[in-house]
């Protein structure tokens, strides 16, 4: 988890992803920003994110995300 908050972080210093929960929902976060944070996730952890998992349920939260990578890296 610690390795994502450092990639999460470097991308958008102004968020704090330890507290926010509502990342897309409250428009913190736009598709562009989503599609560096993919980009990102998939160089770094070695995982593809298949588009269709591009959402809300799984990038509200830097939890969402790494749940998301969990379930990928099985």
């Amino acid at each position: 988890m610690d390795e994502l908050l450092d990639l999460l972080s470097n991308l958008f210093p102004e968020v704090d992803f330890e507290t926010e929960d509502r990342l897309v929902d409250d428009k913190i976060l736009d598709s562009y920003d989503l599609d560096s944070i993919v980009t990102e996730i998939e160089d770094q952890f070695g995982v593809t994110i298949p588009a269709e998992l591009v959402n809300a349920d799984h990038f509200n939260s830097a939890e969402d995300m790494y749940d998301l990578i969990q379930g990928l890296d099985e």
